[in-house]
C-alpha cells in the first residue's frame, strides 16, 4: 500500500514538472516572438566629449549616463560621416553616403535624397509588422526639388517608410522654419501663404545682413538671410506667419510629439526615430535652462536635451513599455563651437573639451569628427558594460533586421546583433569614414587618411578638416589623439590600408 501511494505521489511529481515545463516553453515561445519595441535617439553635433559618462567634467548628463551605466557604452561607435545629411542617409539606408553624389549638406528645398524604392530601416520594421515614426530634424530633402509648401510636401519620409512624420524639413538654422506633420505644413494659413528660396530674397523683406537691428542673436558667418523670432538663418522666407515655430520651445515641443507618439501605439511593436535638434546652432535653451550649465547656450541646450531624454524614459517607464524597448542613443557626427553664431560656445567654453581625447570635430576626417557618443540599452536584456569594439551606425539596418527576424540587409550594413546587445565584443573590420565627399579609412587600430587638397583648418570654425598632401597613417591604440603620423615610418602597413581602402571604394 506504501510503495503503490508512493509510486501515485511520483507520477503526480512528474506531471507537475511535465505540465511546469510546458508552461515554460509556452511562455519562452511567446517572449520569442514577442518584437521589441525600438527607439534612436538622435542628437545633432554631440561631440564625444560633450557627455559626462565619456568623461566630461564642466557639463552632466545623468539621464544619458543611466542609459550608458545600464548598456553597452561603445568606446569606438561612429556616425558614417562628420556632417548630418550623409550620417542621417546611411542611418536609414545602411548605404555609405559617398556612394550617393547628392549625399551632402541639403539646403531645404533640395529633392528627397533617399529612392523611394531604395530599402529602408523603417521599411523593412513595417514588413515585420512594425508601426514606424519620426519626430524631430529630418534634413533628408523633400519633395521633387520644386516645393510648394502651402501642399502637400511629398515625397518625404512617409514614402521611405514612415507611417508617421512630425518634422522639421532641414534644420533650426534654415526656412522654413515650419513643423511638416505628415507631408503638411502644421498651422498654415492659406492666406499668408509661404514662399521659400536660397538665391533671392522675396521684396521688403528684412535680413539679418541688412537689419542688424532686428536680431536678438548676431550671427558670424553664413546665417544672415531671413529673420525669425530675432534668429537671422540660411535661406529667404515670406510669409507661413501662423506656422512659424518658436525657437525657445522647439525641445519641449519634439518631446510631447515622442512621448505622445509613444503612448498612442504602445500595443506595439513601434519604431521612433527621435531626432533631436540639440546641439546644432541656433542654441535656443528655453528660459528654464538658460545659465543652466555656465557654458553659454550650447551648454545649456545640452542639458536640455539630457532633461527630454529623462522625461521620454519615464513615459516608456510609466508606460511598461522600457523592458521592451531596445533604445540606441548617438549623434549624427562631432563636435562645433561657433558654428555661425556669435552664442558664448567659445567664451564660455572654460576647460570643457566637447571633443573630450579626441582630434578633430564636425567636417573633419580625423576621429572626433565620426567618433561619437553611442549606446545601446534594453533594460534586463542588455548587461552593462563597456566595449571597444568599432561599430558604426550604418551597421544598425542589418542588426535589427536579424533582430526581428527579417533577411533584409543592405549593401554596406554588417550585421552585429551580438554586439550591440553586448552578447561580444568583436565589431567591424574596416569601416570608411566621410567628411564633405572626402574618404578615409579605418581598420583595426589604424586610420588611414589620404592626400586631399584643401585648407588644413577650417578657420570660421577652428577645425582641423584632416586634409595634406601627404598620406596620414595613426596607430590609434598608442595615438588616441593623432599627434604621430607614422607614414612615413611604417610603409608596409599604409600599403595594405590603401590597398583594403581601394578595394572597398571600388578604386581598382
Amino acid at each position: 500500500m506504501k510503495t503503490l501511494f508512493r509510486n501515485f505521489l511520483l507520477i503526480i511529481i512528474a506531471c507537475g514538472i511535465f505540465t511546469a515545463c510546458q508552461d515554460n516553453r509556452k511562455k519562452e515561445k511567446k517572449e520569442s516572438t514577442i518584437k521589441p519595441n525600438i527607439v534612436f535617439i538622435y542628437m545633432d553635433d554631440l561631440g564625444y566629449g560633450d557627455v559626462s559618462a565619456y568623461g566630461a567634467k564642466d557639463i552632466q548628463t545623468p539621464n544619458i549616463d543611466k542609459l550608458a551605466d545600464g548598456g553597452v557604452r561603445f568606446t569606438d561607435g561612429h556616425s558614417s560621416s562628420a556632417t548630418c545629411t550623409p550620417s542621417r542617409y546611411a542611418l536609414l539606408t545602411g548605404v555609405y553616403p559617398w556612394r550617393n553624389k547628392d549625399a551632402k549638406i541639403l539646403p531645404a528645398t533640395a529633392p528627397l535624397l533617399i529612392d523611394t524604392m531604395q530599402l529602408t530601416l523603417p521599411k523593412m520594421l513595417q514588413e515585420k509588422g512594425y508601426y514606424t515614426g519620426i519626430v524631430g530634424k529630418w534634413h533628408l530633402g523633400l519633395g521633387s526639388g520644386h516645393t510648394n509648401w502651402n501642399q502637400r510636401v511629398t515625397p518625404g519620409p512617409n514614402e521611405v517608410g514612415f507611417d508617421y512624420s512630425y518634422i522639421m524639413a532641414a534644420t533650426q538654422d534654415r526656412v522654413p522654419t515650419v513643423y511638416i506633420e505628415n507631408s503638411l505644413v502644421v498651422g498654415l494659413d492659406l492666406n499668408d501663404p509661404i514662399e521659400v528660396d536660397y538665391v533671392n530674397n522675396f521684396e521688403g523683406e528684412p535680413t539679418g545682413k541688412d537689419n542688424p537691428e532686428l536680431v536678438t542673436m548676431k550671427w558670424h558667418h553664413g546665417h544672415n538671410n531671413s529673420i525669425v523670432n530675432g534668429v537671422p538663418r540660411i535661406g529667404f522666407m515670406k510669409g507661413g506667419n501662423s506656422a512659424k515655430w518658436s525657437d525657445v520651445d522647439m525641445a519641449d515641443h519634439f518631446l510631447f510629439k515622442a512621448k505622445q507618439y509613444v503612448i498612442n501605439h504602445k500595443n506595439g511593436p513601434f519604431f521612433l526615430y527621435y531626432a533631436m535638434q540639440q546641439p546644432h546652432v541656433p542654441r535656443t535653451p528655453h528660459p528654464r535652462f538658460v545659465g543652466k550649465t555656465g557654458l553659454g547656450p550650447r551648454g545649456d541646450v545640452i542639458a536640455e536635451a539630457d532633461w527630454c531624454i529623462g522625461e521620454f524614459i519615464n513615459t516608456l517607464e510609466k508606460e511598461g513599455l522600457l523592458e521592451n524597448t531596445l533604445i540606441v542613443f548617438t549623434s549624427d557626427n562631432g563636435p562645433v563651437l561657433n558654428d555661425g553664431y556669435y552664442d558664448d560656445a567659445v567664451e564660455k567654453l572654460g576647460n570643457h573639451n566637447p571633443n573630450g581625447i579626441l582630434r578633430g570635430g564636425k567636417y573633419s576626417l580625423y576621429e572626433a569628427g565620426t567618433r561619437v557618443p553611442f549606446i545601446t540599452y534594453w533594460k534586463g536584456k542588455i548587461e552593462p558594460q563597456v566595449s571597444d569594439a568599432l561599430v558604426c551606425q550604418i551597421d544598425l539596418l542589418s542588426s535589427l533586421a536579424s533582430l526581428v527576424g527579417s533577411v533584409k540587409k543592405a549593401k554596406d550594413s554588417e550585421v552585429l546583433l551580438d554586439v550591440f546587445t553586448g552578447k561580444n565584443q568583436q565589431g567591424r573590420d574596416e569601416l570608411i569614414i566621410e567628411a564633405s565627399t572626402k574618404t578615409a579609412l579605418r581598420k583595426g587600430k589604424w586610420l588611414m587618411i589620404p592626400p586631399y587638397n584643401g585648407v588644413a583648418k577650417n578657420t570660421q570654425v577652428n577645425i582641423e578638416l584632416g586634409n595634406s598632401k601627404e598620406y596620414q597613417l595613426y596607430d590609434l591604440n598608442e595615438d588616441i589623439a593623432q599627434q604621430n603620423n607614422l607614414a612615413k615610418k611604417n610603409p608596409e602597413k599604409l600599403d595594405e590600408m590603401l590597398s583594403v581602402f581601394n578595394i572597398i571604394c571600388g578604386k581598382k
